[in-house]
């Protein structure tokens, strides 16, 4: 068959992966398509809305199927205009007619559909008129979801918690156009409580073949925080106890509905989706959807073991009664990778480019947002880019896949949800009552028939697992994380993962005059207090990296390879693959192999849910070019490099400020999760300084990294012995985030300097007359924040008349500022 696939989204290049595994496939047309789907298939340049251009196109090619993905075209009518060109049966269209897909084109259609045919769902009132709605909600009799009645691409329910959120929300669906037609009606509908699951159906208009049931995250932020998205990740189970409850409530929710659809004349004729909440009172329907979900499809499509080219078909000839269709006994999950910005600001336009150092073959990145450039590079812009799937036993090993998935890719400027599959018990358990621990608790009591345990002296099992260590998530952890880790050799690895020691050809170091080894090692400090916290292990791993990167680069040094060591209270394979895929982006950044590492689970000596991570690296070094210099002299000028926030100094008194409530809380005034903006990885200055200390040597005179202990710690550490450090305070914009801290922590502006970067995380000591060479060379934006004059080897702050001495290179070994030993 040729086939027309309609869409541009990772659920388009989902349907596209496992069409293309079918042997009844001859072509495969995607429209518009991405860089995924253009691997199965031609690309066509025909928006998913040209519903015209569509159907000339499938008319023109001799189309035999036409698959649409979105509700778009379904909404705007392209399978009856595909319909009305048909001859001898072709082309058919796996979607339903326009009149079908109101069931989700028109939300008080869809209500009055229910209500009508007796579907359970929550009360509601559907509203044309600004005023009556907010009039209604000022006295509404039950707590209220807001939504357009219209399409608005998953974006257009709200749960407000006041009554200027409402007035907000009315106003977006209703007066200000944000969400184009979606504003024609609102339906005021009672707030339900209870778990949420999605079911979704193959229908040919009277058959209806049940999927493995799923459940996806809509908010953008972790906790179900942040606004709607078009959802940011999903599980899916084909297991026997929750596929089971899913075809029982598919005779209520999915075959009423298909009946009811025949009987008014409009049989429905692609994928019927039911949204439902599990209250007290029984499942309820929130929604109905006219196909596929997404990221619902990346998950549910990996467990399709039935030809599905073949189930499409049925469905458009409506004899799916006559296909068996098979699903695998596993479960699935995926995560969507999102643009930094999505949800929360417009599209930022950002392209970026989308590196994949591949995976394991049970798992696969679909592509969304993306596109070949001219060099054949993939890249991404827009709002939800990627998202990486896996598949295995159960949800939570499906889960470590699919992080470990994500932590093999790079997309600069973008984010991702780290609690996919938290607190959904539905796919979990045997009932979709208690939680997710339980369940665990349960299953670990258990001893698998026909064993027998050893027994220790009191009757306590004589096993490494009886002390708490678990042999098993080790060899899980490093097959998990070993594809990451491999991302970053080069030919000098000789040997790494999996060997007794690191192994790293120096053959380079014949090449140089006078080669120098540096090394150093760090830790990350209790900056991982707060990434233990909020469960996000990423950010600290490239911490680690980044921090001894810039550590041997003020001596002059690139980096070779790095060692890590992660030690925990009980080992989290998938914690552990997110972290090391952390350093594993650090290191392929900096072109630094991550050659070696430890992982230590050691209970009783870390807490319950704590760790700490440390590393060591080792760089070469010219020895005529390496810094400081002894050219420094009075006039000379200092550059500052800004960070990427605190980095990985001052934790200690930034939990002390601030609550868990505001920690988790979204902070206006920076954008974005409190959280999240502290957890930013600590900036590698590697790529914007090693040109110039390359192509331009003795232009940087010195360069110190300002880590614990602020510019008073840091700064005299390059200084002689006769010059002093004058940094204008007022030179460069505090950050808003400094900001935050010192007004909420009633801190005074001289001990943010003694503890915190306060915005600028490297300074460089440069000539001023090669101030235009660094900026040239650099290609990045610097501030001029002092000089040098004569003096002890001090740092002197300086601002508004007033002065205050900040130290001299003694190293303050406090808790969280230490600068450690090189």
């Amino acid at each position: 068959m040729k086939i027309l696939l309609v869409g541009s989204g990772a659920r388009e290049h989902a349907l596209a992966w496992k069409m293309s595994a079918s042997p009844l496939l001859d072509a495969l047309y995607c429209a518009p398509g991405n860089a995924g789907t253009a691997l199965y298939g031609s690309n066509v340049d025909i928006r998913v809305g040209d519903v015209d251009r569509l159907a000339e196109f499938a008319a023109s090619k001799d189309i035999d199927l036409v698959v649409v993905g979105p509700e778009l075209p379904l909404a705007l009518g392209l399978a009856d205009k595909l319909s009305a060109l048909s001859r001898d049966g072709r082309p058919r269209c796996f979607g339903p007619s326009s009149a079908a897909a109101r069931i989700e084109s028109s939300k008080s259609f869809s209500k009055d559909f229910m209500r009508k045919y007796g579907i359970p769902t929550a009360d509601f009132r559907v509203f044309s008129s600004y005023d009556e709605a907010l009039n209604f909600s000022r006295n509404a009799p039950w707590p209220f979801v807001i939504k357009a009645s219209g399409l608005a691409s998953g974006k257009g329910v709200f749960l407000p918690s006041s009554n200027k959120e409402t007035e907000d929300a009315l106003a977006m669906i209703m007066k200000d156009g944000r969400l184009g037609d979606a504003g024609a009606e609102v339906i005021i509908e009672e707030r339900l409580v209870g778990e949420e699951v999605s079911i979704l159906g193959f229908c040919d208009g009277s058959s209806v073949g049940v999927m493995p049931p799923a459940q996806d995250h809509k908010r953008l932020l972790e906790n179900d925080a942040g606004p709607n998205t078009g959802g940011m990740g999903a599980i899916a189970s084909a297991k026997s106890a929750p596929f089971g409850r899913a075809r029982g409530f598919a005779e209520l929710f999915l075959k009423k509905a298909c009946e009811g659809l025949a009987s008014e004349g409009t049989p429905f004729v692609g994928v019927l989706y039911a949204g439902l909440i599990l209250t007290k009172d029984g499942p309820k329907a929130l929604e109905y959807n006219c196909r596929f979900g997404d990221p619902e499809t990346e998950a549910i499509l990996p467990l399709l073991e039935s030809d599905i080219v073949e189930i499409f078909d049925a469905c458009a000839k409506g004899s799916l009664g006559n296909v068996k269709i098979d699903w695998a006994d596993k479960a699935a999950a995926c995560v969507i990778i999102a643009s930094e910005r999505y949800a929360i600001d417009a599209n930022d336009g950002a392209q970026r480019e989308v590196k994949d150092f591949g995976g394991r073959p049970d798992s696969v990145l679909f592509h969304a947002a993306t596109y070949r450039d001219g060099d054949g590079k993939v890249m991404a812009s827009g709002g939800r880019l990627l998202c990486a799937s896996a598949w295995a036993d159960s949800v939570d090993e499906a889960l470590e896949e699919a992080y470990a998935r994500v932590a093999r890719v790079e997309v600069p400027f973008s984010r991702y949800r780290k609690d996919i599959g938290r607190g959904k018990t539905f796919l979990t358990q045997n009932g979709w009552e208690g939680n997710h621990s339980s369940a665990a608790a349960a299953s670990a009591s258990e001893a698998p028939a026909g064993t027998a345990a050893t027994k220790a002296p009191g009757g306590s099992a004589a096993s490494y697992a009886s002390a708490g260590v678990d042999i098993d998530a080790g060899d899980r952890a490093v097959d998990l994380m070993s594809a990451a880790v491999k991302s970053t050799y080069g030919p000098e690895v000789l040997a790494g993962i999996g060997s007794f020691g690191g192994m790293y050809d120096a053959s380079a170091l014949k090449a140089m005059d006078d080669p120098v080894l540096v090394s150093s090692t760090d830790g990350v400090g209790t900056k991982v207090k707060l990434a233990a916290f909020v469960k996000s292990y990423d950010s600290v791993g490239q911490d680690i990296v980044n921090h001894c990167v810039d550590d041997i680069l003020v001596q002059g040094a690139r980096p070779l390879f790095f060692l890590d060591y992660i030690a925990t209270s009980k080992l989290d394979p998938s914690m552990i693959a997110e972290a090391v895929g952390g350093m594993a982006a650090a290191c392929r950044e900096s072109g630094c192999a991550l050659i070696g590492g430890e992982t230590a689970e050691m209970p009783g000596v870390y807490m319950p849910n704590e760790f700490d991570v440390a590393g060591a690296i080792v760089g070469l070094a010219e020895k005529k070019r390496m810094l400081p210099l002894k050219t420094m002299r009075a006039g000379d000028l200092l550059l500052g490099f800004p960070s990427s926030g605190p980095h990985t100094n001052g934790f200690s008194l930034i939990r002390k400020i601030f609550s868990e409530e505001e920690l988790r809380g979204y902070a206006e005034i920076l954008g974005r999760p409190l959280a999240e903006a502290l957890l930013a990885p600590h900036r590698s200055y590697l790529p914007i300084l090693w040109p110039v200390l390359q192509k331009g040597p003795g232009l940087i005179k010195a360069l110190a990294h300002i880590t614990g202990a602020g510019f008073e710690g840091n700064v005299p550490r390059i200084l002689p012995p006769h010059l002093d450090a004058h940094i204008r305070m007022d030179s460069w914009p505090m950050p808003p985030l400094f900001h935050l801290i010192m007004e909420k922590g009633g801190i005074d502006e001289l001990e943010m300097y003694r503890v915190f970067n306060m915005g600028i995380g490297m300074v460089a000591v440069v000539a001023p007359e090669a101030v235009d060479s660094v900026a040239r060379l650099s290609g990045n934006p610097f501030y001029v924040i002092g000089e040098l004059k004569p003096g002890v080897g001090a740092a002197i702050m300086e601002k508004s008349g007033r002065v205050a001495k900040m130290g001299s290179p003694a190293i303050d070994a406090s808790a969280d500022t230490s600068r450690g030993r090189a």
